[in-house]
């Protein structure tokens, strides 16, 4: 069977690299190549944001209706072709295909809900002294930098292209190397909508390469960058180049909080969601379990017992219910901090190893590990793992529920599990976290701002607070007299 061979896509058509080379892409089920990709040179991403700003001129002042109008289309067509971009999700990404089918449509509805949107950026009338009118305006930025992760391939494209483009950007897009075809597959659709051509581009190849070229180019406008706090710093340094703004989606370390009066079968089930989903490579993991004493044991007895019936496989087999990591350097990163807490004293209640099943041998499997008895000085309470491992504490007293949850350099997403709203309210408003969610996890929808605290992140994806990131303010003052 012959390999499939994906181009570049720079000013609406496919093309190769101007270096010819390419590289591979892999299925982390079997770590067999699924596909090569021409790896894009300095040179590309040069003609990627030149395309960008030749459309740009024109983008910017069509008419938001139709910009809106075009991003359904997008939207409608990510809808028809669902099946097929799921399953090349998985098969690059490892995730199991409901999980893909979801991500799908989940970027349609990103695409929807920016396109309506797109007629709705609007500026302000300011009150001033003496005989005068002061109105704002809200203007597109220009070409806008989008460099995607490999843990949520098409929906995290779709997160901040749909925003950039529906308030009259342009896009150069660089997926991880690890996962671009979905990104391609998306551009490749934008183009059957009817987006005009330069508007959206998609380079692939190494972050440190072509990646650090594109994010500090003196003619990108924005960069926005999902990824680790450290590569986050980078792009930091990167783009203070220029003076550009920054948007920043970084990583997580998130707790759930569960309190006496919990209810255990929902709560469990939100714990399992939150660490096997994408078999835990999330920044929204909830990779924390704050437990009151009182509760500990009986909750660490049924997450054992439901960690042991979770099935892992091939994610395009229908009863899979967490697939393999995405790669190879992954795998070895999850089973370094399983060592590390064994090695710190914290108690490995289940998993953490790979599977003897030959069928899953070849490829990026673990079993999902449960660690107890973890204190907040260890690795794998303070730092982000991006796997399945959960590490769970105990607490005596709200306070200390707090300081727990708070005792890390991070600040994504958390949740709580009570009853007494109450309490659940003092704790929404105490923990150090964009998003808490009560009695459920993990959950987002497009009209939900998610922004980090502390380090993780600087500005906003989704909701309409997203599409602000995307223009600049100019204030009008005329003086009437």
């Amino acid at each position: 069977m012959e390999i499939p061979h994906y181009k570049l896509f720079i000013n609406g058509n496919f093309v190769e690299s101007s270096s010819k080379n390419k590289f591979p892409v892999y299925n982390p089920a079997n770590n067999e190549i699924i596909a090569y990709v021409e790896e894009a040179t300095n040179e590309d991403v040069e003609k990627a944001i030149e395309a960008a700003n030749n459309a740009f001129k024109e983008w910017s002042k069509t008419d938001p209706t139709r910009r809106g109008r075009i991003l359904y289309k997008i939207a409608s067509l990510l809808r028809d072709k669902s099946e097929e971009l799921a399953k090349l999700e998985t098969l690059n990404n490892g995730k199991p295909i409901r999980e893909s089918i979801g991500d799908v449509l989940y970027a349609a509805r990103l695409f929807e809900y920016y396109a309506g949107l797109a007629d709705k950026i609007q500026g302000d009338t300011i009150p001033v002294p003496g005989d005068r009118f002061c109105y704002t305006i809200r203007e597109p930025l220009g070409v806008t930098a989008h460099i995607v992760p490999w843990n949520y391939p098409l929906p995290l494209a779709a997160r901040s292209i749909a925003p950039a483009l529906a308030a009259g950007n342009t896009a150069v897009v660089k997926p991880s190397s690890y996962t671009p075809l979905t990104a391609l597959k998306l551009a490749e659709i934008s183009k059957e909508a009817g987006l005009p051509n330069g508007v959206l581009n998609v380079i692939c190849g190494p972050g440190n390469t072509v990646g650090k070229y594109l994010i500090s180019h003196k003619e990108v406008d924005l960069v926005t960058f999902t990824g680790s706090t450290e590569s986050g710093r980078e792009v930091l340094v990167l783009a203070s180049k220029n003076i550009k703004p920054v948007i920043l989606e970084l990583g997580g370390k998130n707790p759930h909080i569960v309190l006496p009066d919990a209810k255990i079968d929902k709560t469990v089930q939100g714990i399992i969601n939150g660490i096997i989903t994408n078999a835990g490579q999330m920044c929204w993991a909830g990779s924390r379990v704050l437990v009151h004493e009182s509760l500990h044991d009986k909750l660490i007895k049924i997450l054992n017992e439901s960690f042991s019936k979770i099935k892992i496989g091939n994610g395009l087999n229908k009863d899979t219910q967490m697939g393999p990591l995405t790669s190879k350097e992954q795998l070895k990163r999850v089973m370094y901090y399983i060592e590390e807490g064994i090695k710190e004293g914290s108690k490995l209640v289940y998993g953490g190893e790979r599977p003897k099943d030959e069928s899953l041998s070849k490829g990026n499997f673990i079993y999902p590990a449960l660690f107890d008895n973890v204190s907040k000085e260890m690795k794998i309470f303070q730092e982000e793992i991006f796997g399945p491992v959960l590490a769970s504490t105990s607490f005596s007293s709200l306070e200390e529920a707090i300081e727990l949850a708070n005792a890390t350099k991070y600040g994504l997403y958390a949740a709580v599990w009570t009853n007494d709203l109450t309490l659940a309210h003092k704790l929404a408003s105490s923990i150090e976290a964009g998003t808490v969610c009560i009695n459920e996890y993990p959950v987002t929808y497009p009209q939900m701002p998610f922004s980090g605290f502390k380090e993780s992140g600087l500005g906003f994806e989704q909701s309409i607070y997203s599409i602000y990131n995307y223009t600049r303010i100019k204030t009008v003052l005329i003086n009437l007299s």
